[in-house]
């Protein structure tokens, strides 16, 4: 099993921490992790900080988490992820994912309609891109060249690098189905290997869809981390960012976030979060979150609780888990990141 971090957020850029982020990144490294996803919601872009990072590690793979589709066309989308992975020696990885209502319709000026088949012919044109074949395309969302225009079909002039993984972060079911069909890996939220049926049979089915099983994915799943002899002051901690899941990652409408935790065995918490945080009533929100929705989001407590979550996401065929590791300040994250690789490799053996 292979350890991932994170990279930013929808905050990152609000404070001018960007150095303290990347020595903690240089540091994981060192630890033994094995990539670092860079965060694109309504903060930092997803790929400068990315080139950054490619000059300052030697080893750490670094992948977009996600570059979302509204806001860039295949092609740029494709010569983006070239220039990435020349600069980085190979070491890039292309996350993609449709985004929501709220992000593609507020912040991009797009429509958000039928997200799947946009996915689709995205990765359609990037992997052609990729392969350094001209350009030429007749889809429901795209049209390479324009026609009735002066355009004419291009070959990018970077050199072809077929071998380029893309990532999805997908999860509906139907979103699900087109990873494991066309992905190389899937970024996973709202898991819980308690329930990771409800997400990973739309990704085996999708899969068995293409010819491949569930086995030729990397699926890179993400759980906080925190060590505790009592863990309930960690679980408080976490409930305040699963009700901003469950309520604002969205629209009232499509919170693709809550449905998978409905399908995941929390249906009628989901939906009370939602309802509360919808009303303006965000503390009672946060304390309607159970605490075992925490519990199977994230490995918190003692050693011997945390190593039980390892094993829990293991044989529940996770390959990579992309932690958020809890403490007061960057030393206490550390501490926390490297107890939690230790016992990654004690369960599961090397993570690198």
């Amino acid at each position: 099993m292979k350890i991932a971090i994170g990279f930013g957020g929808p905050a990152s850029g609000r404070a001018r921490d960007f150095e303290d982020h990347v020595r903690f990144a240089c540091e994981a490294e060192r630890l033994g992790v094995d990539s670092a996803w860079s965060a694109e919601a309504w903060g930092m872009d997803a790929v400068a900080p990315l080139a950054f990072l490619a000059a300052r590690t030697q080893r750490l793979r670094l992948g977009t988490g996600i570059l979302q589709i509204s806001a860039r066309t295949p092609s740029m989308t494709a010569m983006t992820a070239l220039t990435l992975a020349a600069l980085s020696g190979d070491r890039f990885l292309l996350g993609l994912g449709a985004s929501g209502p709220q992000v593609v319709e507020g912040l991009q000026g797009m429509r958000f309609d039928k997200p799947i088949a946009r996915l689709r012919e995205t990765i359609e044109i990037v992997r052609m891109a990729f392969r350094g074949e001209k350009l030429e395309y007749a889809g429901a969302h795209h049209r390479l060249p324009l026609p009735g225009g002066q355009g004419k079909a291009l070959r990018l002039s970077q050199p072809a690098n077929p071998n380029i993984p893309i990532y999805l972060a997908t999860l509906s079911p139907a979103g699900l189905a087109l990873c494991g069909e066309l992905a190389d890996g899937w970024l996973g939220t709202s898991f819980t290997p308690e329930h990771a049926d409800a997400h990973l049979r739309h990704l085996a089915a999708g899969a068995a869809r293409a010819g491949r099983k569930l086995a030729d994915l990397d699926l890179c799943v993400g759980a906080a981390v925190g060590f505790a002899a009592d863990p309930e002051a960690l679980i408080r901690q976490r409930k305040a960012s699963l009700a901003f899941t469950l309520g604002a990652m969205g629209s009232a409408t499509a919170n693709f976030y809550n449905e998978a935790y409905r399908r995941g065995g929390f249906e009628d918490a989901a939906l009370a979060v939602q309802r509360l945080w919808l009303e303006g009533k965000r503390d009672a929100a946060t304390a309607r979150v159970p605490d075992e929705m925490v519990l199977q989001t994230c490995m918190l407590g003692s050693e011997a609780d945390v190593r039980a979550r390892i094993r829990r996401y293991r044989d529940a065929g996770i390959t990579t888990l992309r932690l958020d590791p809890l403490g007061e300040g960057a030393a206490a994250r550390l501490e926390t990141l490297g107890r939690a690789i230790e016992l990654v490799r004690d369960e599961c053996g090397s993570p690198a």
